[in-house]
This record gives C-alpha cells, sequence and structure tokens, in this order.
C-alpha cells in the first residue's frame, strides 16, 4: 500500500497542513499543523492511525498553532530546523501583529533537524532539505515523490523574505540549487495554495527564471 496523504487547510492564514500515514505500522506523521488539532486527531483515528510526529517547515505561529495539542494528546515527537527554534518560541507573540488570534505556546522541540537528515515513517523515509530564506530554519521534506516544502515555494510564485530574519537571495539560490534539480514529476505540497510540480516551477516560474 502506498503512502496515505491527506491535506487540511488550517488557522486564519489558511495554512496547508498534511497528515501523513504508514498503514503497515500504523503510524502517522503531521507537517505543519496550524489549528484543527481536534480534527486533525479524529482522522488519524479514523483511519486507525498513531500520530508518531510532529514536524514544522518552519516556526511561524499559523504553521505551528496545533503544536500543543497534538503533543499533549499524543506524546508524539516535535521537529523542527534548529535555526527556527527562536521563531518558534515566539511564535504566540506573533500572531497579533498579522491581526491574528494568538496561538498556542509550542513545546519544546524533541529532535533539532539539519539539513541532510532523515525522517522516518514506517518504511518510508524523508529526507530533510534545508531552504533558508522565508526564515533561517525553513525545510522542505522530501520522500516518495512528494515535497512538503511549508512557505518556501508555492505555485507560481515563492515565500515572503519582507519578514524579520527573511533573505531573498538566500530562498532563490537555495530554491534553484536543492529544488529545482529534483525530478520534474516530483509533487509539490506548499504551506498554501493549490500542489504543483517541480518541473512547472521550473518552466514557468517568474520569480526563479
Amino acid at each position: 500500500m502506498s503512502l496515505w496523504v491527506k491535506s487540511l487547510v488550517t488557522g486564519e492564514l489558511k495554512a496547508n497542513c498534511y497528515l501523513l500515514g504508514c498503514a503497515d505500522c500504523g503510524e502517522a506523521m503531521v507537517i505543519d499543523p496550524g489549528g484543527k488539532a481536534k480534527r486533525i486527531l479524529e482522522i488519524l483515528e479514523e483511519k486507525g492511525l498513531v500520530l508518531k510526529s510532529v514536524v514544522n517547515t518552519h516556526g511561524h505561529f499559523d504553521h505551528v498553532g496545533g503544536n500543543r495539542e497534538l503533543i499533549e494528546a499524543t506524546a508524539a515527537e516535535l521537529m523542527i530546523h534548529e535555526a527556527d527554534l527562536a521563531i518558534l518560541q515566539g511564535a504566540p507573540d506573533h500572531a497579533p501583529c498579522f491581526g491574528c488570534r494568538s496561538v498556542p505556546s509550542s513545546p519544546e522541540p524533541t529532535r533539532l533537524l539539519r539539513d541532510r537528515d532523515h525522517i522516518a515513517l514506517g518504511k518510508y523515509l524523508f529526507e530533510v532539505i534545508h531552504v533558508p530564506g522565508h526564515s533561517p530554519g525553513g525545510i522542505c521534506l522530501l520522500g516518495e515523490g512528494r515535497l512538503f516544502c511549508g512557505d518556501s515555494l508555492f505555485a507560481g510564485s515563492i515565500g515572503r523574505t519582507d519578514l524579520p530574519s527573511g533573505d531573498h537571495g538566500a530562498l532563490v539560490m537555495a530554491l534553484r540549487k536543492r529544488i529545482l534539480t529534483l525530478p520534474d514529476e516530483i509533487v509539490v505540497c506548499p504551506g498554501h495554495g493549490p500542489e504543483t510540480t517541480v518541473g512547472r516551477e521550473r518552466r514557468s516560474n517568474p520569480f526563479l527564471r
């Protein structure tokens, strides 16, 4: 059986949360739970899956608002790149700056990620690709023909870099060197908006020409 993947739009800024499951081992991974923690847990229970890990592609509040409720309910492992730890810790204070309700503080991560680390979900293995620029510790997760890329890359666009600690040049360089070199057919699962593919973005993304 192939990897089970479900997307769920969460939070006031409509961030994409991804639920991944391995039927063979009965375990699940959640990427970027911006909110709707109760609904996430309900879906996993319906699928007969136990939450094993929560991964934040970066620490911005709209991608981490569900961390605490999920971790407290399941004792799952929490992972984020080491360079985004401070952003994760400050997430509750950042939300009001965008006119949004404050999110619950996140538990401290149990694992700090680095470039080229691997995260296992049963028989599936995902590679961590460090893509700084939207935030210092932004990552993509590559595995099973999919790239979960947070706010680094979107369909026809790239992540904003006008936020504190953003770096436009670093983001464009990382995307060109680390992402656009992947096979065309890799499905890009972004932090907001619809899916796309690496090939489509290489050919038509105006920010990466």
